[in-house]
């Protein structure tokens, strides 16, 4: 069971995931976490970088989809200047919102990476509904209270997957 809290991959930013890259592994959609994985929790739009990233990802015929367990006004405010569709109030790690996002991306679960800054929630859900999962060090390190609770059980789960020689990368 611990190994569905396990990442395929591990990287710092999504700034590291680079369109060429997926494409060379057949991947042809991303579903993202929204807060702490492209912007800070308490940052209402994009920023510069995150347009740049998204665009290149548009360039390359990689279809985007934020999906989030915060509420509409947040999750549309952010995305509707990407033209970026999106799914707020998730659930996750329940994986309907993963399963419905790539439904209308019409692509395969083997060409869908699942992309987020935490375990209990993006990287969970993703494992569940059979997607390749992307880990992304939080951008910040303040989060919400539910949030901080969540990264207490993270950090258990992560000393373990370390002692056990799971992982091999500091956080």
């Amino acid at each position: 069971m611990l190994k569905k809290f396990l990442p395929n991959e591990h990287v710092k930013t999504i700034f590291d995931i680079h369109p060429a890259l997926l494409k060379k592994k057949g991947i042809n959609g991303i579903i993202t976490d929204l807060d702490n994985t492209l912007v800070a929790w308490d940052v209402k739009d994009a920023t510069p970088e995150v347009i740049q990233w998204f665009e290149q990802m548009k360039e390359q015929d990689i279809k985007v989809t934020i999906i989030s367990n915060n509420k509409q006004e947040r999750v549309k405010i952010f995305s509707e200047p990407l033209d970026t569709p999106f799914v707020f109030s998730a659930r996750k790690p329940l994986s309907q919102a993963f399963k419905s996002a790539a439904k209308e991306m019409r692509l395969k679960k083997g060409e869908i990476v699942v992309i987020g800054d935490q375990l209990l929630t993006d990287v969970l859900g993703g494992n569940f509904a059979g997607f390749h999962t992307i880990l992304v060090v939080p951008i910040v390190q303040t989060d919400g209270k539910i949030t901080r609770i969540n990264r207490k059980i993270e950090r258990r789960i992560l000393s373990y997957m370390n002692k056990k020689g799971k992982i091999s990368w500091e956080e």
